[in-house]
C-alpha cells in the first residue's frame, strides 16, 4: 500500500508541475501581482550585488551628482568672493534669469566654438570610429593566439599614454624640429612643421585620437567575436561560403548590436572631443583652430572667472548632448537595435 502510495505522489507532481512540499501547507514567499517578487525579497535576494555596487554609487553621486546642482550659477551673476564658504556665496549672489544665456547666444566665439567642435566630431566619426572595427576584423583572422595577442597587446598599449606624452611623441617625430624635418634639411629638401599648421590641424588631433584609443576600442569588439559560435563558421564553410562571405553574413552582423550601441554613445558625446589634448595644443595653432567648446567653457570660466557665463555655456552643451543621445537612440530603436536602453 504504501509502495503505491509514494510512486503515484511523484507521478501526480510530475503531471501537476508541484512538488509534495511545494503543493504541502508550507510557507509561500510573498509575489506581487502577475507573480513578480516583492521587492523585500529581491532585496535580500540581490543584497550582496547592492553592497558590491554600493561605493561606485556613491562615487557618482559624490562626483556626478551633486555637482549637477551647481548649474544654478548659470541663472545668478555668480561672485566666490562674496563669502569665504562657496555654498553661502551661491545663497548671496544675485539672480539674473536667462540674461547668461542671452550672451552665451549673442557670442560669435561661441558659435565659433560649435563650429569646430561640430567638424572635429564629424572627422572622428568617419575617420576615427571604423578604425577599431577593421582592427578588430583583423586581429580576429589571425589564426596563431599568440601572434594574436601580441598585436593587440601592442595596439592598445597608446591608451595607457597621457596626452602630454602622446602631444610629446607627435612633437618629435612632426614637428619643426622633428626627426622627418631634420632628415629631409639633411638631403636638401625644406622641412615642415605639422604640429603649427592651423589649416591641418583638426587632421592631426584626429591621427592623434586613433594612435592613442584605436586599440582600446578592439577590445570591446574582440569580445563580441568571441561570443559567436565557431559552428556557424564550421556550418557556413562546409556550404561553401568563402572567408568574405562568412566575414559579411557571420560576423559583421554579430558586431551590429555593438556597432550601434557605441555608435549611440559617441554621438551623445559628440560636443566633446578632447579637452586636454586640444588645450596642449590651442596655443600651438591659435584659437581660431582649436577653440571648442570644452576649451571655450574653460577659458571663460577659469580664466577669466566668468562663472555663471562659462555655466551657461556647460549647461547647453549637456542639454545638447542629451538631445543627441535621445536622437540617435531612437534611431538605432527604429533599425532594430537596442541602442543604449530599450524602447
Amino acid at each position: 500500500m504504501s509502495h503505491s502510495t509514494v510512486p503515484r505522489s511523484r507521478s501526480e507532481a510530475r503531471t501537476t508541475g508541484k512538488t509534495p512540499e511545494a503543493s504541502g501547507g508550507g510557507a509561500r514567499e510573498p509575489r506581487e501581482r502577475g507573480g513578480k517578487l516583492s521587492f523585500r525579497i529581491r532585496f535580500r535576494r540581490d543584497r550582496t550585488l547592492i553592497l558590491m555596487t554600493l561605493p561606485a554609487v556613491l562615487l557618482l553621486l559624490v562626483f556626478i551628482y551633486v555637482p549637477i546642482l551647481g548649474n544654478v550659477v548659470a541663472f545668478q551673476d555668480y561672485d566666490p568672493y562674496l563669502s569665504d564658504n562657496g555654498f553661502v556665496a551661491v545663497l548671496q549672489s544675485p539672480w539674473t534669469g536667462f540674461e547668461q544665456f542671452q550672451r552665451v547666444f549673442e557670442d560669435s566665439a561661441f558659435w565659433h566654438a560649435v563650429q569646430n567642435t561640430f567638424v572635429l566630431f564629424f572627422l572622428q566619426l568617419v575617420l576615427y570610429f571604423p578604425v577599431p572595427v577593421l582592427l578588430a576584423l583583423l586581429i580576429n583572422s589571425v589564426v596563431r593566439p599568440r601572434v594574436r595577442a601580441v598585436a593587440q597587446a601592442i595596439m592598445y598599449l597608446p591608451h595607457f599614454f597621457s596626452w602630454v606624452l602622446v602631444v610629446t611623441v607627435f612633437q618629435q617625430v612632426f614637428g619643426g624640429a622633428g626627426i622627418i624635418a631634420q632628415t629631409l634639411r639633411e638631403h636638401g629638401h625644406s622641412g615642415f612643421d605639422i604640429m603649427t599648421d592651423p589649416g591641418i590641424f583638426k587632421y592631426l588631433v584626429t591621427a592623434q585620437m586613433v594612435w592613442k584609443d584605436a586599440g582600446w576600442g578592439v577590445i570591446v569588439f574582440l569580445a563580441a567575436l568571441a561570443s559567436v559560435p565557431d559552428d556557424l563558421y564550421e556550418a557556413a564553410a562546409m556550404d561553401g561560403a568563402g572567408r568574405r562571405r562568412r566575414m559579411w553574413h557571420i560576423t559583421l552582423p554579430a558586431l551590429r548590436p555593438v556597432i550601434a550601441l557605441l555608435l549611440v554613445l559617441r554621438v551623445g558625446d559628440a560636443l566633446t572631443v578632447g579637452f586636454e589634448q586640444l588645450l596642449l595644443q590651442r596655443q600651438a595653432v591659435g584659437p581660431d583652430a582649436a577653440e571648442v567648446l570644452d576649451t571655450y567653457v574653460w577659458w571663460n570660466g577659469i580664466r577669466n572667472q566668468d562663472f555663471s557665463y562659462a555655466a551657461a555655456a556647460g549647461l547647453i552643451k549637456g542639454l545638447v548632448g542629451l538631445t543627441l543621445v535621445l536622437v540617435a537612440n531612437k534611431v538605432a530603436h527604429l533599425m532594430g537595435e537596442q541602442g543604449v536602453y530599450k524602447k
